[in-house]
């Protein structure tokens, strides 16, 4: 199977290619480089797996939560390509590419969203090791985590920017933690060959980026009120 996968959702990101088992991937290391270096590093790939973009068995791309731009740019050069070459596209939930780098069967992914917020969706693993969500993505304060029961393993850089407001609202519930660890198109891939599999795959004018949240900055009185400046 084929691959081929974008995630653009946080500061680096990364292009990855699942070609016959093997997977080729490559890194975008700070926000402008993702808009300069998506295209030359698409090229880089396909060219590397000797492939056109026909024959690839979809486009994946992580859809977000995340910076807004970078999931516009992901999902934008992803319908470009589905289209241009007259294949479907799988879209991933960065959260979910980000807990499935772990091997745990417990795992609540969290990014930092800014403005005092974070991205979180808790995982589990189904009896035949495969990630099911336990609701749906959300945005909201650290200290309003909502979680089930037990213990959970943290990933994500929430857990670095929020670290003390997390670990008092799991209150000894983290069993481990990963705050270095972002949504990879390593994984992005994985998890959409699995989908392409089942036949799940979508038309390119049906794809979109999942934002979660349409607030992207604080007003005036925002700031003022959390003691910053107008």
């Amino acid at each position: 199977m084929n691959i081929l996968a974008i995630e653009t959702s946080c500061e680096t990101g990364s292009i990855a290619l699942l070609s016959e088992g093997r997977i080729l991937e490559s890194e975008l290391d700070g926000v402008a480089a993702h808009s300069e270096g998506v295209l030359p590093a698409i090229d880089w790939l396909l060219g590397e797996a000797g492939l056109a973009v026909s024959r690839l068995d979809a486009v994946a791309f992580g859809s977000g939560p995340g910076a807004f731009t970078g999931l516009r740019l992901a999902c934008g050069v992803a319908q470009g390509l589905a289209l241009g070459g007259g294949v479907g596209m799988v879209a991933i939930c960065s959260l979910e590419a980000l807990a499935a780098q772990h091997a745990e069967d417990r795992i609540v992914a969290a990014t930092d969203a800014r403005l005092g917020e974070i991205y979180c969706c808790a995982y589990v693993r189904d009896a035949d090791g495969v990630l099911q969500a336990v609701g749906e993505p959300s945005c909201g304060r650290p200290d309003t985590l909502p979680l089930p029961p037990g213990e959970w393993f943290g990933a994500g850089s929430a857990f670095a920017v929020h670290a003390e407001a997390l670990r008092a609202r799991l209150a000894g519930r983290l069993s481990g933690c990963a705050p270095d660890a972002i949504p990879r198109a390593r994984q992005v891939a994985l998890l959409a060959a699995r989908r392409v599999a089942r036949g799940e795959s979508i038309a390119p004018q049906y794809a979109a980026p999942l934002y979660v949240r349409d607030k992207i900055a604080l007003t005036t009185a925002e700031r003022l009120a959390g003691g910053g400046r107008a």
